[in-house]
C-alpha cells in the first residue's frame, strides 16, 4: 500500500508540469507589451510602464527562462525584490475583482466550496440509492422510471433547468430567492459579534448558534444546489446501477443464494459492497467535477463564488482571473485524483496489488 501512495505521488509534479505549461503557453498568445499592460493597475497605461514591466518579468528573454520566472518568481533589478511566481501565489492582479487575483480566489472560494458540499448530499443520497434500488428491481416499472429520469438529467442542460427553476421557485412564488444571504443576515454575519469560523455561512451559522441565518442561507443556496446536483446524480445513479447488475451476475453472489442467505444479506453484504467501488471514484472526482458547472449555476443566481467572479473576468477579458482560476481548479483536481486513486487502493486490493 505504501509503495502503491508512493508512485503516485512521484506522478503528482509530472502531472502539475503538463498543466503548468499548458497554462503558461495560453498566456504566450499575447505579446509582450499585452502581457505586460495585464500587471498594470493604472489606466490607462504608458509605455514607459509596460517596457518597466516587461523588463521587471523578464518578458522579453527566451521561453523556458519566461517559464521559470512565471513559476519561480524573478528579482527586480530595480528595487532587487522578488517578484511574481505562481509557487509563491503571486498570479498577477485581477482588474474585475481590483485585488491580487490569489486573494480573489481565496475569498471567493468558500462560497464555492459551501455550494459543492451541499450538492453532493443529494448526488450521493439520490443518485447511489436510486441506482442500487434500480439494479434490485432490473425491468420493473421502477427501473424504467429510474433510467427516464436518469435519461432527462443527463440530458438538460444546466441554464436551462436553472431559468426553468428560477422562474417557479422564485420569480411566481418568492420561496428561493437568489444571492447568498438576505440583506438582515448578510449585516449579522458581518458584523465583528459574529464569528466565521469557516466562511461557510450554514457552518458558521450553527457555530454561532443562529439557527435563523443557517435556515436563510439554505433557502438562498437551495435552487443553486439542486440545478448543480441535477446532472450528476443523474450520471450516478446510471454507474451505479450499471455497477450493481453486474455485480448481481457473478458467481459468489449464485453462491450466497445457494446457502440460504437472505435476498437482503445478499444484497447488501456482498453485491453492494462490491459494486460501489468504481462508484467511489466517480464520486470523489464529482466533487471537484461541480466546480466546471458553477460558473454558469452561480451566474444564473447570482451566487457570490468562484463561478460568478470567473463569468464576469472572461467578459471583461481579464485575462489573468480566468488562468488563476483554471490553475486553481486544476490543482484541486488533481489533489482530488490522488485522493480518489488512495481510496480505490483501500477499498479494492487488486488495485494496489496489481
Amino acid at each position: 500500500m505504501t509503495a502503491y501512495i508512493i508512485r503516485r505521488i512521484i506522478q503528482l509534479p509530472i502531472t502539475v508540469f503538463g498543466v503548468t505549461v499548458l497554462i503558461f503557453l495560453m498566456l504566450q498568445v499575447l505579446s509582450p507589451a499585452e502581457r505586460a499592460a495585464l500587471y498594470i493597475k493604472d489606466i490607462p497605461k504608458n509605455e514607459n510602464q509596460i517596457d518597466r514591466v516587461i523588463k521587471r518579468y523578464g518578458l522579453d528573454k527566451p521561453i523556458h527562462i519566461q517559464y521559470i520566472n512565471w513559476m519561480f518568481g524573478t528579482t527586480d533589478q530595480e528595487t532587487g525584490q522578488r517578484v511574481g511566481g505562481v509557487l509563491r501565489g503571486d498570479l498577477g492582479y485581477s482588474r474585475t475583482g481590483r485585488e491580487p487575483v490569489i486573494d480573489l480566489l481565496l475569498r471567493r472560494f468558500p462560497a464555492t466550496l459551501e455550494l459543492a458540499i451541499w450538492s453532493f448530499v443529494p448526488i450521493l443520497g439520490i443518485g447511489i440509492w436510486l441506482g442500487i434500488l434500480a439494479a434490485v428491481n432490473h425491468n420493473k416499472w421502477f427501473d424504467q422510471l429510474a433510467r427516464l429520469f436518469s435519461i432527462v438529467g443527463y440530458s438538460f442542460p444546466t441554464f436551462v433547468f436553472g431559468l426553468l427553476a428560477l422562474m417557479l421557485l422564485y420569480a411566481k412564488t418568492g420561496w428561493f430567492p437568489p444571492g447568498r444571504l438576505s440583506d438582515w443576515a448578510n449585516q449579522i454575519v458581518l458584523a465583528p459579534a459574529f464569528v466565521q469560523y469557516t466562511h461557510l455561512n450554514t457552518v458558521d451559522a450553527l457555530l454561532n448558534g443562529r439557527f435563523d441565518i443557517f435556515l436563510d442561507a439554505l433557502r438562498h443556496i437551495f435552487l443553486p444546489i439542486i440545478t448543480l446536483s441535477y446532472l450528476s446524480w443523474a450520471l450516478l445513479l446510471r454507474i451505479t446501477r450499471s455497477s450493481m447488475l453486474e455485480s448481481l451476475r457473478q458467481d459468489y453472489i449464485v453462491t450466497a443464494r445457494s446457502k440460504g442467505l437472505s435476498r437482503r444479506d445478499v444484497i447488501n453484504k456482498h453485491a453492494r459492497p462490491n459494486a460501489l467501488i468504481p462508484v467511489a471514484t466517480v464520486g470523489g472526482l464529482t466533487v471537484v467535477g461541480l466546480l466546471n458547472g458553477v460558473v454558469i449555476t452561480e451566474t444564473i443566481f447570482n451566487y457570490p463564488g468562484l463561478g460568478s467572479a470567473v463569468a464576469v473576468a472572461a467578459v471583461s477579458l481579464d485575462v489573468l482571473t480566468v488562468l488563476g482560476f483554471v490553475l486553481f481548479n486544476a490543482s484541486l483536481l488533481i489533489g482530488a485524483n490522488l485522493v480518489v486513486d488512495v481510496l480505490y487502493a483501500l477499498l479494492d486490493p487488486r488495485v494496489r496489488l496489481g
